[in-house]
């Protein structure tokens, strides 16, 4: 595990559009369908990763608080599965249904959504605005595994709090912290 830092590129991008399959339910997802009415939270996530693991269940409770107010979340996996199958679609379907995931989760095979949202780690969070433009790229929290700082997802809900309220997003950001994104031959080109 290589620990890796969310990369740091200037806000204000349009959230890539795509098209991709839900492990979960088998459907095709797009972003159209899937944004929310006042934000989206685009998280690349995977099964394997402890950094993952430790906010799994932050994760669920943050979708669960806030998509009623009309926040979108979305899980993207990227990871390669050939040398990573803990990662693959029907280990996605197994766990998500075992943590309660209330949003989709899924598979970027060609790992090209990753590359267009400069995706580098998991967890790799991206808030986007309701017209799609991103204002927060960051962690989630202070948590990290073994770190003892409570895992309760206040950087990502004080950014969603201030787009709720009409409020500009602080652009004091700390990058997320996980393992690399598991590129096909290693690398990220």
């Amino acid at each position: 595990m290589a620990a890796t830092e969310t990369t740091q590129i200037p806000l204000g991008f349009r959230a890539p559009n795509f098209t991709l399959p839900d492990a979960v339910s088998g459907r095709e997802m797009s972003l159209n369908e899937l944004k929310g009415e006042n934000a989206t939270v685009v998280m690349f996530i995977c099964n394997h990763c402890p950094f993952v693991k430790h906010v799994n269940a932050e994760l669920v409770r943050l979708a669960n608080d806030y998509m009623p107010k009309g926040v979108s979340f979305i899980a993207i996996n990227s990871n390669d599965i050939e040398n990573y199958p803990e990662d693959s679609p029907e280990n996605m379907k197994m766990w998500a249904e075992r943590l309660g995931y209330p949003f989709p989760y899924l598979f970027d095979e060609t790992q090209d959504l990753a590359r267009a949202y400069h995706a580098a780690c998991t967890p790799d969070f991206s808030i986007f605005d309701k017209d799609l433009l991103c204002v927060y790229r960051g962690q989630l929290d202070g948590s990290r595994p073994g770190n003892n700082v409570t895992n309760d997802g206040r950087d990502i809900r004080a950014a969603l709090d201030n787009i709720l309220a009409g409020r500009p997003v602080s652009s004091d950001q700390r990058p997320s912290l996980g393992c690399n994104i598991k590129w096909k031959g290693n690398r990220r080109t």
